[in-house]
């Protein structure tokens, strides 16, 4: 029964990003529940469960599907501000996948195996992986606290916190997943960004200041991916 999931998923990845002009998206933003293209959205969602599964029979699951993504959309629409869209967006994504699977279950008495959930490996992973965002982010920061450099260029707001976490979560994949050849590449793409903003800077302490966060950075993360992995072997 994958099938059927995969055909829902292929349905709402065509109506929420490729039938969705910008224009549409900006329109609805402004005029909320008044928009035309709310409505026309939602048809289209529903109009493509029969396109992907060509045929009518699937009715009660296109109607449940275009019923509900359209008061997900007008949740968002109702509720999020200028703060607070980028958060609205990933809340939005979530609810139509908890939709899609729920029909899936329910629809086509299809069976969701989450016996994972209960096993040790699945829970050390998970530590794992939250261990290496914010966690490790701070433990970093506190430790080279002391060598902050007095002048560093500016930069995007938390950007080399979100890059950090971003790239210790790879390696963390990488390695859990016996990709080792990954993290070098990752290690060498990062290195070739940094040379020409440390070149340009001629600032040693900026430099070595860099080079002591990646390095703990790329350091912590293999610890904890090589410990799990060595726990649940």
């Amino acid at each position: 029964m994958e099938i059927v999931l995969l055909k829902l998923l292929l349905a709402h990845i065509l109506g929420d990003f490729f039938l969705q002009p910008n224009s549409w998206v900006v329109e609805k933003e402004k005029k909320k529940l008044k928009s035309d293209k709310l409505y026309l959205h939602i048809a289209i969602h529903t109009a493509l469960i029969f396109v992907v599964f060509m045929s009518f029979s699937v009715w009660k699951i296109a109607l449940a599907i275009g019923v509900l993504h359209g008061i997900i959309d007008a949740l968002k629409l109702t509720f999020q501000n200028a703060k607070t869209k980028r958060i609205w967006f990933f809340i939005d994504q979530f609810l139509h996948i908890v939709v899609i699977l729920t029909c899936w279950q329910y629809y086509y008495y299809a069976t969701i195996n989450l016996d994972f959930l209960h096993t040790t490996k699945f829970w050390l992973f998970l530590i794992g992986a939250l261990f290496l965002t914010s966690p490790t982010a701070i433990f970093i920061r506190v430790i080279i606290a002391k060598w902050i450099p007095e002048s560093t260029t500016s930069s995007l707001q938390d950007a080399g916190k979100f890059i950090g976490i971003i790239e210790r979560l790879l390696i963390y994949l990488f390695v859990c997943t016996h990709h080792f050849e990954a993290v070098g590449f990752l290690l060498a793409a990062k290195s070739i960004f940094r040379f020409g903003d440390l070149k340009e800077a001629h600032d040693i302490k900026l430099t070595e200041y860099v080079l002591i966060g990646t390095l703990l950075s790329f350091g912590i993360a293999l610890i904890v991916a090589m410990t799990v992995m060595s726990i649940t072997l």
